[in-house]
């Protein structure tokens, strides 16, 4: 499990066409790693059909072999499988992750989903590599969010955690240290990216703030 963790990236940025209708998933992939982002996730909510969903993520999958970047499909391992994605993002609703785990193999990094300490728990019981835990401050991109936990439930999440714990949900580049200090590993950034003006200059900015506190924390300020 730490091993397969190891491949985790700090940077996540989500793709999404329909918070924004300029750029598609390819595109912003693309931009969201030439300003820094070390991993991207490819999110369709649309109803469309397996195939269409293979095309786009084998953009996705793509742009991120290209610039060196962890490709993570979010909800559907068969699109993950097909297009050779490195990991998979399975939320509350979507399968388990044993069963995940035996159709995709040993090697597979398997990410879930917790918007409680209880939540997180149940889940990192489970063989997950990574756990995504939010919404910290907020959401503009979901219906129907969760509660908002703030930056002390994500203290204590993160505290009881065995695996890594990428931070979602409003998080801007001056917060990040603030949710770095608080025990998460990476953030994972939606509309502050993907509907920017410049993907690329917004993931900039991200990538300089987890760059600025890794920095301090090498030289023993934080």
């Amino acid at each position: 499990m730490a091993e397969r963790a190891s491949r985790l990236g700090r940077l996540h940025v989500i793709t999404d066409e329909v918070l924004q209708t300029r750029r598609s998933h390819g595109e912003l992939a693309t931009l969201a790693i030439a300003g820094g982002a070390d991993v991207v996730q490819y999110r369709e909510k649309r109803p469309l059909v397996t195939r269409e969903l293979i095309a786009t993520a084998y953009e996705v999958a793509s742009a991120c072999a290209a610039g060196g970047a962890l490709c993570i499909v979010d909800d559907r391992i068969d699109v993950a499988a097909a297009v050779g994605a490195d990991a998979v993002h399975l939320g509350r609703n979507d399968l388990p992750v044993d069963v995940a785990r035996r159709l995709l193999g040993a090697s597979a990094l398997i990410g879930g989903t917790a918007n409680s300490l209880a939540e997180a728990e149940s889940v990192w019981a489970t063989s997950i590599d990574y756990l995504g835990v939010g919404p910290v401050f907020g959401t503009a991109s979901k219906a129907n969010p969760a509660p908002v936990l703030g930056l002390d439930e994500l203290r204590a999440i993160t505290a009881a955690c065995p695996v890594p714990v990428i931070a979602i949900g409003n998080i801007s580049a001056e917060t990040v240290a603030a949710v770095m200090d608080a025990g998460a590993h990476g953030v994972a950034v939606l509309s502050r990216v993907t509907c920017a003006d410049s993907p690329a200059a917004a993931a900039r900015e991200f990538a300089g703030a987890i760059a600025a506190w890794l920095a301090e924390r090498q030289a023993g300020r934080r």
